[in-house]
């Protein structure tokens, strides 16, 4: 696969929001799996006075290594090389093209004065010479979590369609702070691709490890990187293995599963329909704020 200039060894961003943009905490567990196995610290960071309600999104207080309970407060933070990777074995060393000048950005999606925020994030990644930006996002979907977790690529630059062989999105409606950070990036001259993973939204509460190892997977495959799974793999297992415990406990759950499995195996090659898995998306953007049909939480959504 021939990379556009970006993302054929250059320094990429990789960046993941909680919230609304993060079903299943994927986005944010595959960002925080980068920045442990590559030692990465804080370069630059918003001020959440500027941006964030607090009676919305709350500080937390948290104990720390020393033993110290300290606030830590909402925000958004670049951070990049520095620090010393956490490895448990020298093979979880993050090896490929680009990996030495990786950087994340990791934050909550902010309450107010969106363009701003954008702006001064956009700057920092200007001034940190990224080349391309990677945006995580995981969605709910009508997915069976006993079958591989469909990630749907994305860019709005015709350069990245053509060389990455992704697709472009053809979703009108609301969006979160990926897009607009997307937009911004374009206009300012880093091109952007997005990856959003299908989480089962029956099991949507719990985090998905297996919804990690999918973005990750994805991120692999467009930047050549290697990156190291660790536990995630036993941990993917074990979230399968719960889930099937809870549906053979239930009938009306199993029944479900049952149902999006027939759904699934019926489409050929379904991780590779970009088309199938961007209506997905639509459906589920489209639906954000109903609740499911009924009591259950794995009764299928209207939309």
């Amino acid at each position: 696969m021939d990379h556009p200039v970006g993302f054929d060894g250059g320094r990429l961003l990789v960046v993941a929001f909680e919230g609304w943009n993060d079903a299943g905490e994927a986005a944010t567990g595959a960002a925080k799996l980068l920045t442990r196995r590559l030692g990465l610290v804080e370069i630059a960071a918003v001020d959440p006075e500027l941006y964030f309600d607090f009676q919305f999104s709350r500080p937390s207080i948290v104990a720390g290594d020393d033993g110290v309970r300290r606030i830590e407060w909402p925000g958004a933070a670049i951070l990049g090389p520095g620090g010393e990777p956490e490895l448990d074995e020298p093979e979880e060393q993050l090896t490929g093209p680009g990996a030495e000048g990786l950087h994340v950005l990791l934050g909550a999606e902010p309450a107010r004065s969106w363009k701003a925020f954008t702006a001064e994030l956009v700057d920092a990644a200007l001034a940190a010479d990224i080349d391309g930006i990677v945006l995580l996002g995981a969605m709910l979907a009508d997915a069976p979590h006993t079958r591989p977790l469909a990630v749907f690529a994305s860019s709005e630059n015709p350069e990245v369609r053509a060389s990455l062989g992704v697709e472009r999105s053809s979703y009108e409606g609301p969006v979160g702070i990926l897009s607009v950070i997307a937009d911004q990036a374009e206009r300012a001259g880093i091109p952007t691709v997005s990856l959003w993973a299908s989480v089962p939204h029956y099991v949507h509460n719990a985090p998905s490890p297996k919804a990690v190892l999918a973005l990750l997977g994805k991120l692999e495959e467009l930047t050549g990187l290697s990156i190291p799974r660790g536990s995630l793999e036993i941990e993917s297992k074990a979230w399968e293995a719960g889930v099937d415990a809870l549906a053979a406990e239930d009938d009306e759950m199993a029944a479900y599963i049952a149902q999006l499995e027939e759904a699934r195996d019926a489409v050929d090659a379904p991780e590779a329909s970009g088309e199938a898995i961007a209506k997905e998306f639509e459906r589920y953007l489209r639906r954000r704020g109903d609740g499911p049909a009924g009591d259950e939480p794995w009764r299928p959504r209207e939309g």
